[in-house]
This record gives C-alpha cells, structure tokens and sequence, in this order.
C-alpha cells in the first residue's frame, strides 16, 4: 500500500496548493491512499465543513487533527457522522469525534488513523500511551496497515510514541511544529517514523503566520492576530510504501514540493526524485 501523509495544512495557501497537487500525485505516484493533518486549514486554525468537503472531493482518504479541532464549531455536525476525521485520542471520550478510522482503501483493504497528542507545553490532555493503546486494541485484526500522527510540541514527545509503538503499527508521524525534520526512517520491526513532516502552507513567514505579525507581539506583548502568510508555497509530508499482508513498512520518503511543480502544463516529479 502506498500512502501519502501530508503535514499541517495552513490557511488558503496550504488548501489551495493541496487541492491542485493531490489528484496529480495520486495518478502520478499511484498512490493507494492521501491522509492529512487539517487543523490549520481555515485561516490558521480549525477546519470547516466546506473545507472537508473540498478535501474528500480532491482524493483525500483521511483527516488528522491536533489542538485546534473545535475551533470551528460548525464541523462538530461532521465530527459526529464520520470516522474518516479523528480527533485526538487522548482527548476525552466526550469530546466529539472518533478516535478511530478505518478507511476502506479499494482491493488494498483497510487504512487505520489514529491521532495522539503531546502533553510537554501543549494544553492538559489524557495520557497519550494509555489512550493509544486503548484504540489499538480496537482494531479488527485483519486491517495491518496503521498510521499514527503525534501532534506533539517536543521531539521526546515524538521519539517516546515511536519507540512505544515500534513493530505495533506501520508508521508513526509528527505533525504541529511546522517544520520538517531530516530524520525518517524504519525501525528493524518495521515501523515507519519522521519527527516531524512539515506543513503545506507558505514558508515566507513565521512557521505559516506573517513575521511582521509575529514579531510585533513577540517584542512589545501587545495582542494581535496571527494572519496567514503569503509566498513560498510548499508541500511537506511523507510517502510510504506498507505492506498491507504484514503492516510493516518497506519505504519511506520525505516529500518537499513547490507549487511552481503542481503548474497546469507541469508533471510532478517521478518518485526516484524525492
């Protein structure tokens, strides 16, 4: 099974350039499946209903999010009907949402999502080992093929949910800080891991903000929003080769396109690129 995990998308920016690259890199790279982090889709932070709709329309299979889910209040309704968008499963059991998908992925069988969140310098949240383990042994026992996002702030955080989980699920994948990290890899119990994948969104900024913004509050204290950035367009992720008989992983890559590579007259690039 080949799968595509695409970092925080940030803003207009970050939905504009995902809704143009993922029908081409699904026929372009045959990918089996397109899962993404959307918490920052609606101008920074949250997800509407319209914004999910315009997800699934492009090919995405499934939605992970992190600290910002509810900050749309209108996507609760969704959160309730599907199980193709998973809060955090560390959140507690009333908070809306499933804490659990299992996508249906053609003639390759099953996709599980789970989400996690991070306790260190993130807001008060359930243990994150207890709770994954409690969705784990949801799982029917024929769906192999498990991604695991930590929406975490620390590294440790990260590398902690990747060696409690080594050789349990396919892949366990950062999402939150923004920035991508040069340390993929597949643990000898075949277990897919990158600290963090990045995000699609504009990288001429602030981690996706204005730096004029963000540098303004940070020196005089005075509040003031955080508005999406503009320029230097890029996708970030990571692309994984599973074997779904087994749930280990073969492959994997880091994904860091352009939006000049997604042009109408353009062809992504081959995977021997990446």
């Amino acid at each position: 099974m080949r799968i595509l995990f695409l970092g925080d998308i940030v803003g207009t920016p970050g939905m504009t350039l995902v809704r143009k690259a993922v029908p081409k890199l699904r026929k372009h790279w045959q990918l089996d499946a397109v899962v993404v982090n959307a918490e920052n889709a609606y101008h920074g932070s949250g997800l509407t209903p319209s914004l999910y709709r315009q997800l699934k329309e492009v090919g995405v299979d499934g939605i992970t999010m992190g600290d910002h889910i509810y900050k749309k209040s209108d996507l609760i309704k969704i959160l309730l009907e599907t199980n193709c968008i998973v809060k955090p499963a560390n959140y507690p059991d009333e908070a809306p949402g499933a804490a659990l998908g299992i996508l249906p992925i053609g003639s390759r069988g099953f996709l599980a999502i789970v989400s996690v969140m991070g306790r260190s310098f993130m807001r008060a949240v359930d243990c994150p080992f207890q709770a994954i383990d409690r969705v784990l042994a949801q799982i029917p026992t024929p769906v192999k093929c498990i991604l695991v996002d930590v929406h975490a702030e620390a590294t440790a955080d990260k590398y902690l949910m990747f060696r409690y989980l080594d050789g349990r699920v396919s892949a366990v994948l950062g999402t939150h800080t923004h920035v991508a990290t040069a340390d993929e890899q597949i643990s000898p119990q075949g277990t897919a891991f990158q600290c963090d994948v990045g995000m699609c969104g504009p990288h001429n900024g602030i981690i996706g903000r204005m730096t004029e913004r963000v540098l303004s509050h940070a020196i005089t204290f005075v509040p003031i929003s955080f508005e999406v950035a503009t320029g230097d367009v890029r996708l970030n992720g990571a692309l994984l080769e599973v074997n779904e008989q087994t749930g280990k992983a073969t492959s994997i890559k880091r994904v860091r396109l352009e939006d000049s590579q997604f042009a109408e007259d353009v062809t992504p690039p081959n995977l021997e690129e990446l």
